[in-house]
């Protein structure tokens, strides 16, 4: 399809091979499914590790700039390298057989800027030049867009930089606005030479726009541009796509998740459910027109935008297959749209939902939800969901402070006397977005369960105000209200909530049914001793499913782990340095199948930080998992250890007391002995 070799030439390229992963989401779809089977449920178990590759970062950049980082990337595996970008936009290639060093490069970004959404890069995208000479410098090209807002251009093969790109392999995307600080405005999510954005939110009501940009492949040239939000009538910016985009080559459609109007929980000076925020859009890749728009949260208030790549597939409705396009949602909702109309496949019905809003706010009196698909997870909370772990003590402190709030169930609004948002803003589903095996017809999605505490400020107070430990403040600039946001943590450090704070869980799109839940992750790394309550995690990453039958992903605890994709049953954990807060992948490399992950931590979780890639696979002949990784290096190991272990030293001081309580007793015997013989001799 020569005429589409342009503006969407990096989407566009030919299918995925069977044996890599050339897409960020895996193919062009973002299915996250690999048709590799030799890794299975029969044999996962046996998984060494096969190489770490450190980045280096560690080692060499500022403890308090490492704490603002989130290693949340995904390596393609193309021309014969593994290929990656660091928290700070470094690109690397590694051989995909042992990690070694192939090249970097490095665009130098400024450690100063302190971007609002951390310094993060979430993946590079790849591209081959067809009307070039086969050994032609740059031939195949890696695209970044960088935390700094350049997007840059390097040959796949060598990591230099292609001269004819922009100037010198670049662009600098002109914002158009002036920023507040130079972190305001950054590129997180790997582009397509369709670029969107990553805006701090709750700054202010005349936030940047959230200006979806075309450029030409080749040369870098503009092509053609695309404004989320209708401005008719209101005052606002964002509505950004943070999200990694999906394509459709065949029809020539890009599709778009964009996310809220600023600022994110008043907006009563952008009246009307905002057009185009909030929504799946499908755009013609050439020209940037406007196929067709659906809006998932009318005039969002909630901070529910849309924050993962819509899933690309084709499904058996019970009618007859269909290509859609799915949407999952922070709210742990499921769209699945007809992908020519935007039409929901299924009815989607518009529910009466909580009114009475702040002074000046004007709420939508319905929202959608699906009807066909189940929500992933509950969508109300109430006093028997409170997390109490030791109701013989009486009403716990997350029970006082939650049932102060205003909580009539999902939309509720914010107001000045603090509202529960349950399924809090970060998800539900989260960046990781969802996978889906089109053999099974099996939608696979990770979701995190926990509460958020949205309070607003009246604008006189908020001059100076000073938010307490732990939440976020959003001075909202602009707007009446300023506002505070905290995830509900008891005293003890633990989630108001009750557990599982992290699920995995299987639906069979086609009959509209939840086949499975798993919790992922365990409190291993944050407990005391290492104990390790099988409470799972909050789950903002996603998955890959592979033909072997297979579910893998990371969680907040130091383990990659496999699930069997039919029954939920974890199968397997592989120990990581740190967290791996990442989307997996998998690939097969000269006849073996690994899985590789990103595990680097995640600050605004507050995980240990790392810097490290780490790939799995196979034992070879002579190879076989350690005793240490059967043993130590699985939740519960550590503590199980330091249990024996603690057990073992009491044990050796007990018989050393005694053997120096009996050595005490002989001399003492001894001696009075030796008083008694004395005392004959005398006599």
């Amino acid at each position: 399809m020569r005429r589409l070799l342009g503006v969407f030439a990096v989407t566009l390229l030919a299918a995925a091979p069977a044996l890599g992963w050339e897409h960020w989401g895996g193919d062009r779809g973002g299915t996250r499914f690999s048709p590799l089977a030799r890794i299975t449920s029969a044999n996962v178990g046996n998984l060494v590790r096969a190489w770490e590759f450190r980045t280096g970062d560690l080692d060499t950049r500022p403890p308090a700039v490492m704490a603002r980082t989130k290693f949340e990337a995904t390596p393609l595996l193309v021309e014969d390298s593994l290929i990656f970008c660091s928290p700070f936009n470094e690109v690397i290639a590694v051989d995909p057989g042992s990690g070694a060093q192939k090249w970097r490069y490095d665009p130098k970004i400024s450690t100063d800027q302190r971007p609002g959404n951390r310094y993060v890069c979430r993946g590079v995208a790849y591209w081959v030049d067809d009307q070039a000479a086969e050994n032609a410098a740059c031939r195949a090209r890696v695209f970044m867009g960088t935390n700094d807002v350049r997007v840059i251009a390097l040959d796949a093969r060598t990591g230099i930089p292609y001269a004819d790109f922009g100037v010198g392999g670049e662009i600098k995307i002109e914002i158009g606005r002036q920023l507040m600080w130079p972190g305001e405005f950054q590129i997180t999510s790997a582009p397509v030479v369709i670029v969107g954005s990553s805006v701090s939110d709750n700054v202010r009501v005349d936030a940047p726009l959230g200006t979806v940009r075309a450029f030409d492949a080749r040369t870098g040239r503009p092509r053609w541009t695309w404004d989320p939000l209708v401005h008719d009538g209101i005052a606002a910016g964002h509505a950004n796509v943070w999200a990694p985009m999906s394509a459709d080559e065949e029809r020539g459609l890009v599709f778009l998740p964009t996310s809220s109007p600023s600022p994110d929980f008043w907006g009563g000076k952008r009246p009307g459910n905002n057009e185009h925020a909030n929504s799946v859009v499908a755009l013609r890749a050439e020209t940037g027109e406007l196929v067709w728009s659906f809006q998932t949260v009318h005039h969002d208030l909630w901070d529910y935008d849309l924050p993962a790549q819509p899933t690309l597939a084709r499904i058996d409705t019970g009618a007859g297959l269909r290509d859609v396009v799915i949407q999952p949602t922070k709210q742990g909702l499921v769209f699945v749209l007809d992908r020519d109309t935007g039409q929901p496949v299924w009815p989607v019905e518009e529910r009466s939902v909580p009114q009475g809003a702040a002074e000046g706010e004007q709420l939508s009196p319905t929202q959608p939800f699906p009807t066909h698909v189940p929500a992933l997870m509950p969508q109300r909370f109430s006093n028997p969901d409170v997390f109490n772990p030791f109701p013989a003590f009486g009403r716990s402190a997350c029970e006082t402070q939650l049932g102060s709030l205003r909580n009539e169930g999902l939309y509720t609004p914010p107001s000045t006397q603090g509202t529960l948002i349950f399924p809090m803003t970060g998800g539900g589903v989260n960046w990781g977005g969802v996978a889906f095996d089109p053999v099974n017809q099996i939608l696979y999605a990770n979701t995190s369960h926990a509460v958020h505490i949205v309070k607003l400020i009246p604008r006189a107070e908020a001059e100076g105000f000073k938010p307490p430990p732990g939440h976020d403040f959003g001075p909202q600039r602009g707007a009446p209200f300023a506002m505070t946001r905290a995830v509900a943590i008891s005293p003890l450090g633990l989630l108001c909530n009750r557990p599982p704070w992290g699920e995995l869980v299987a639906v069979d799109l086609k009959a509209g049914k939840i086949l499975w839940r798993s919790s992922v992750g365990t409190s291993e790394d944050r407990a005391p001793l290492g104990i390790a309550f099988n409470w799972g995690t909050p789950l903002v990453n996603g998955v890959v499913i592979t033909a072997g039958g297979l579910v893998f992903t990371g969680a907040m605890d130091a383990y990659l782990r496999a699930f069997d994709a039919k029954t939920g049953e974890e199968l397997w954990q592989g120990r990581l340095p740190v967290p791996g807060v990442a989307n997996p992948m998998t690939y097969l490399w000269k006849g073996e199948q690994y899985v590789v992950i990103a595990a680097g931590g995640h600050s605004e979780a507050g995980t240990s930080i790392g810097d490290s890639v780490v790939a799995f696979r196979l034992p070879r002949p002579g190879e076989a998992p350690s005793l240490w990784s059967r043993t130590v290096d699985r939740p519960g190991g550590r503590f199980l250890s330091k249990v024996l272990a603690l057990a073992l030293a009491v044990v050796l001081t007990v018989v050393a007391l005694w053997r120096w309580r009996r050595r005490v007793i002989r001399s003492a015997a001894a001696a009075q002995r030796m008083t008694h013989l004395g005392d004959r001799i005398r006599a």
